[in-house]
């Protein structure tokens, strides 16, 4: 199968890979030149994407939202207008649900399947192969979808047959992983002004009821004052964002997410942005006067 991946950051390259390992012919393209030459390290073709979109079968979108979104399908020199029909878009950017609907309909205009199929697990399961993708679409552009599919994922829950259906779902689990960072951040910080090293909070927490994934995986950075960029503090801005204009269109209130999202606002206005989203818990230790580990108040 011959696939088109845009979008070579922490996800989109380590999904590249896979498709790459799993025996695909893999395009790449990205607006960091140095993205593309990794991949082509790592067995990617040497051909432009641009120059082969006639000959895809798929297209992986993993850029950063919407608007970047439309401008690699839709823009100027966008893909779709170059795919040949019966080529299938897959789309795993985190967007609002009448986006993907929108993006369905002008992709079915020009022959072309789509997927709505935003992903989750992170940049290690990215990179094995073992993602978890909340899809929606008709059975035609899952049938084209699917050898690209078992390629990228553990688990591909199929949603519907309709465009949109996959990105509301993406809201819900935004709105749960956003929140439960900012709480782990919150409760760590809590446990260090009760005298409570991050270490312990570790050895504990994770053994009780008020664990979650989130947890477990994001505060081993802060008990260790690494904050290397798995997952961007600016991410959530974005997807939190989103959640809040769904509810709001819904007319449902969210103040838990709503008040999440502040604390993630403040973590990008403090110049935190392109931190780990761990470093949300630089803010409760500012506020709070502690240090935490690797990190003195107020930097």
């Amino acid at each position: 199968m011959k696939v088109g991946v845009f979008g070579l950051g922490s996800m989109g390259f380590g999904m590249a890979s896979s498709l790459v390992r799993a025996g695909h012919e893999v395009f790449g393209a990205d607006v960091n030149p140095e993205a593309v030459k990794r991949l082509r390290a790592a067995g990617g073709s040497e051909t432009d994407l641009n120059a082969a979109a006639g000959e895809l079968d798929a297209v992986v979108v993993v850029v950063l939202n919407s608007a970047q979104t439309e401008e690699v399908l839709f823009g100027k020199d966008g893909v779709v207008s170059k795919l040949s029909p019966g080529a299938v878009v897959i789309m795993c950017v985190t967007v609002a649900p009448d986006y993907a609907r929108r993006a369905a309909e002008r992709c079915s205009e020009r022959g072309i399947h789509f997927l709505d199929a935003p992903i989750s697990g992170g940049t290690v399961k990215a990179a094995n192969g073992k993602l978890s993708i909340m899809a929606s679409g008709t059975s035609e552009a899952f049938s084209c979808a699917r050898p690209a599919l078992d390629a990228l994922a553990e688990t591909v829950f199929e949603l519907g047959d309709a465009a949109g259906v996959g990105s509301a779902m993406k809201a819900v689990n935004q709105m749960l992983a956003g929140t439960h960072i900012a709480a782990m951040a919150e409760a760590i910080t809590f446990g260090i002004t009760q005298g409570i090293d991050p270490q312990t909070f570790l050895k504990v927490i994770p053994q009780c009821a008020g664990t979650s994934w989130m947890l477990e995986n994001r505060a081993p950075h802060v008990a260790s004052g690494d904050y290397t960029p798995h997952s961007a503090v600016d991410i959530w801005p974005k997807d939190l964002g989103i959640v809040l204009d769904v509810a709001r269109a819904s007319k449902f209130a969210a103040p838990l997410t709503a008040a999440a999202l502040q604390q993630f606002v403040a973590a990008s206005g403090m110049g935190l942005g392109r931190e780990d989203d761990a470093a949300v818990a630089k803010i409760y230790a500012r506020n709070a006067g502690i240090e935490l580990p690797g990190v003195k108040p107020g930097s």
